[in-house]
């Protein structure tokens, strides 16, 4: 399974968008203005690429919101695994089990502390609640003896 890369990185798309949307006005100012006089240009198109991109910011808003949805989930899950016990497997085959003591938080997503051992979040394999895992075997149940007075 890979990374789920940038996944909690903050991404600045705000600047990249205006600057995209300042390029797109440029380029339709430039066709309005080089436009052949006697065959104008339809306006509907304009209306129709304007309406287009505008979709296309929403869309990459939708986008970028669900991503950080996504990575906030992912911490919280992260964080919820101190003090359980976890089986996972590396990535260059390692495996090997044990207590997550803490978690940090990096650009790729959660990283559990499982004994010293740094073993991101997408790489664990099974989790239980950190008791024994031997079984309780239940009580011998006694009777109370009752003396019985001869008559």
């Amino acid at each position: 399974m890979a990374p789920p890369t940038g996944m909690l990185a903050s991404t600045s798309t705000a600047g990249a968008g205006s600057a995209d949307k300042e390029m797109f006005l440029q380029l339709l100012v430039a066709q309005l203005r080089y436009q052949d006089p006697m065959n104008p240009s339809d306006t509907s198109e304009f209306l129709s690429q304007s309406a287009q991109f505008t979709a296309l910011e929403k869309m990459q808003s939708v986008a970028d919101q669900t991503g950080a949805l996504l990575g906030a989930q992912m911490a919280f899950g992260g964080a919820q695994l101190v003090g359980r016990q976890v089986t996972y497997t590396l990535g260059d085959g390692t495996e090997g089990s044990g207590l997550v003591s803490g978690v940090t938080f990096g650009p790729s997503g959660p990283v559990l502390d499982v004994g010293g051992i740094e073993v991101p979040i997408f790489q664990v394999q099974s989790v239980t609640d950190g008791s024994p895992t031997t079984p309780a075997t239940p009580a011998a149940t006694t009777t109370p003896s009752v003396a019985v007075p001869a008559l």
